[in-house]
């Protein structure tokens, strides 16, 4: 990509927030998935780092997690599977005991003009992908996770104001930002916290791959601050989220969108 996108990995400062507690981060082979694992990482988290199959960009990943000094698991495989979903989390209790923080960030999208262009397989896929997969880590992640924990879904702007020719993407990431919410009160007994973050357009992998280069020239320019965001500009707040600190924030979505309003 041109500019290469930025993922804190010479920026991101930690100062502890996180010590000592373990995360799954679905999609952190790339994008806001690799800024946030480098970030739960410097922060002082164990990360368990779900990716599709691009087994070099996950390395790279995971050099960052390693040099922060902390542990590193990869699990390598397709979401939209929910046996896969169910290996992810199995996975992580078996080498760590427990999860602390579950970041359901993985996502499909692709752009279309027209509703007849839009396959009955890719809509399948995208439900499977972006949101029965959050469904599913969700359920076998909760019995491991302890009170204090965190789960954090990956919204999107477009889950209030819908890009149309984002039809599948943009209904998944409005019931995200529901079922988050749902989440928050389903699981507040147990005393575990559910959120959900809004980015706007984020300059990732995911763009130039899905979108006709015509738009991809453009890509951010009708934000109020005139840019797509970088994937590093994210991770503060999933480390808020993700930390003690936000002890009582719970059920709240938060945007990230360069000034673009959410409803």
């Amino acid at each position: 990509m041109s500019p290469k996108p930025d993922h804190g990995e010479q920026s991101y400062r930690g100062s502890g927030r996180l010590d000592g507690k373990i995360a799954v981060v679905t999609g952190a082979d790339s994008g806001i998935g690799k800024a946030v694992a480098i970030a739960f990482a410097r922060e002082g988290a164990d990360v368990v780092i779900s990716y599709l199959n691009e087994h070099e960009d996950a390395k790279e990943t995971e050099h960052w997690v390693q040099e922060a000094g902390r542990r590193c698991v990869l699990v390598a495989g397709d979401l939209g599977d929910p046996h896969h979903c169910r290996d992810v989390i199995a996975t992580a209790v078996d080498e760590f005991g427990r999860i602390d923080i579950l970041v359901s960030n993985a996502a499909f999208q692709m752009t279309h003009d027209t509703l007849e262009e839009i396959a009955d397989d890719e809509w399948d896929m995208t439900l499977a992908v972006n949101l029965s997969a959050f469904f599913h880590l969700t359920k076998a992640a909760v019995p491991h996770m302890p009170p204090g924990s965190s789960i954090i879904g990956s919204s999107s702007v477009n889950s209030d104001v819908p890009s149309p020719t984002l039809l599948p993407y943009a209904a998944t990431k409005a019931a995200i930002a529901n079922m988050t919410a749902s989440l928050a009160q389903l699981l507040a007994d147990r005393g575990i916290r559910a959120n959900s973050v809004a980015p706007g357009p984020i300059w990732t992998p995911l763009i130039p791959s899905t979108m006709p280069v015509e738009k991809v020239e453009h890509f951010g320019e009708d934000t109020p601050l005139g840019r797509p965001g970088q994937p590093a500009e994210l991770a503060a707040v999933y480390v808020l989220l993700a930390s003690d600190e936000a002890s009582y924030v719970s059920g709240a979505r938060v945007a990230v969108t360069g000034g673009r309003p959410i409803l």
